[in-house]
């Protein structure tokens, strides 16, 4: 199927007006002050192409940390990247996989702590299935996500099946894309079927740079960028998600996962481990079998919780400080000039370039820091075509929190050439990608589809800069 690219009118009426208006505000003539610092003094600078450039340059840890802090940063990566063993296995400290589980370590979802890969024909390691029915409540028998591998002599959940529906778009000046649309089937239901109206939501996962920073930002400076109601009349809504905090037993922002549905790193990555891995905690203690699945609840554990205290302090240390690379090409004249058409596009209105984190006291290498994420940390909808049907907290089936652009340019030379972007990895690249930015995000896509290919570039190629 094959549609030709017609930007509306108004699209091209705020593009000139916009554009007229914000040549006169926006200097881009030269970089700005530490702008190629993305991760401020945390930042991963080393520019040996074997080292920032090569595939593990999403593991390095904040370059700021002490002697101290470097080695439990060690321990935490050892425990990262070891795949986990079933709860009876001898000679291990990482045992208490399962009994259900979509991958046995974390690098197996992030690989090499970057993206996972969108799955072929049937669903990989480094994506999974959420699922949730109406309010976002998890299924009763299979919960909030499908898990596809299980221990010897128990049943998986299921086997998707994913096909992947393609139509070609054509931009202004003739210039063609092939976008694709996953479309995923259930099969080999092991445990009876889905609740009516459950809803199905692709999801790879997402490169690990920068949590920790991003954790750092206040509470305060995030909301009060929400502007929900659209008061200013720029045609951008972001609001914040309020999700509920194990840890505080109360309502907090939302900060992480695709729709900002957890609140710090330690929730996030502890909900993972119990969900994914399979792995009990002190944050989430039982296993994740429902009352259906007696087989599963009568398999042994490896303990109460099974994650150590001390193991839990090293990994989320890890997960908090691994380092962003440093940003490339920022003095580059095409690069500077794509950067002064993100402002004036309106990209930058959800993608917010710079943040300061909060002090933190002394000793604490996230406190303090002039970052450049590239995210609002904000909810917006983002159109029917991205619409998944899934609800988190109060974000909604079509809404999607502003996912970070920094340390984009490595995205593929970290994970492979599978590596794709948005929250199911439909998009090969960055043009593929804009051009599924629906809903609030359709003024901007459509001004920058209607440019000439020279002008188009220039966006991409400050998007290879970040």
């Amino acid at each position: 199927m094959k549609f030709i690219f017609v930007p509306s009118m108004f699209a091209v009426i705020f593009f000139v007006v916009f554009v007229s208006g914000c040549s006169r505000d926006l200097n881009f003539s030269k970089p700005e002050k530490n702008e190629a610092l993305s991760g401020g003094a945390t930042t991963f600078q080393k520019l040996n192409p074997d080292v920032s450039l090569s595939r593990d340059a999403y593991s390095q840890a904040a370059v700021n940390l002490s002697f101290e802090q470097r080695s439990l940063f060690a321990v935490g990566n050892a425990f990262f990247t070891a795949p986990w063993l079933p709860p009876l296995s001898k000679g291990s400290n990482r045992v208490g996989l399962g009994p259900l589980f979509n991958a046995a370590a974390c690098q197996d979802c992030h690989i090499r702590d970057g993206r996972g890969h969108p799955p072929g024909a049937v669903l990989g390691d480094s994506s999974l299935l959420r699922i949730a029915i109406a309010g976002g409540e998890p299924d009763p028998v299979y919960g909030a996500q499908i898990q596809t591998r299980a221990l010897p002599g128990l049943a998986s959940e299921a086997a998707p099946a994913v096909y992947w529906h393609h139509q070609s778009l054509q931009l202004a000046g003739g210039e063609t894309l092939s976008l694709r649309k996953p479309q995923i089937t259930m099969a080999q239901l092991n445990y009876g079927p889905l609740a009516d109206g459950a809803a199905l939501s692709l999801r790879v996962a997402p490169a690990m740079i920068g949590l920790g920073l991003l954790e750092s930002i206040a509470e305060a400076d995030i909301a009060a960028g929400e502007d929900s109601h659209d008061r200013d009349g720029d045609g951008i809504s972001g609001r914040v998600n309020r999700v509920w905090s194990e840890e505080a037993q109360a309502i907090v922002i939302g900060r992480f996962g695709w729709k900002a549905g957890q609140p710090t790193v330690r929730q996030q990555s502890l909900l993972a481990f119990s969900q994914d891995i399979g792995i009990s905690s002190g944050l989430y203690p039982n296993p994740q079998c429902s009352a259906a699945q007696t087989d599963c609840l009568a398999l042994p554990s490896a303990g109460n919780p099974e994650l150590s205290e001390s193991v839990e302090t090293a990994l989320i240390f890890y997960a908090q400080h691994l380092a962003v690379p440093a940003r490339r090409w920022h003095d580059r004249e095409d690069v500077l000039a794509g950067k002064r058409l993100f402002h004036q596009l309106g990209c930058a209105a959800c993608h917010r370039p710079q943040w300061r984190t909060a002090e933190q006291g002394v000793g604490q290498s996230l406190s303090a820091q002039l970052i450049w994420p590239y995210t609002d940390m904000l909810l917006h909808d983002m159109g029917e075509g991205l619409a998944d049907g899934v609800n988190e907290f109060s974000a909604q089936g079509r809404e999607w929190r502003t996912a970070p652009l920094w340390g984009i340019h490595l995205a593929k030379v970290v994970g492979g050439s599978a590596v794709g972007f948005l929250h199911d990895g439909r998009a090969r690249n960055f043009k593929e990608a804009i051009m599924w930015h629906g809903g609030e995000a359709k003024v901007s896509r459509d001004a920058w589809a209607s440019l000439s290919k020279e002008e188009r570039e220039k966006l991409i190629w400050f998007l290879k800069s970040l």
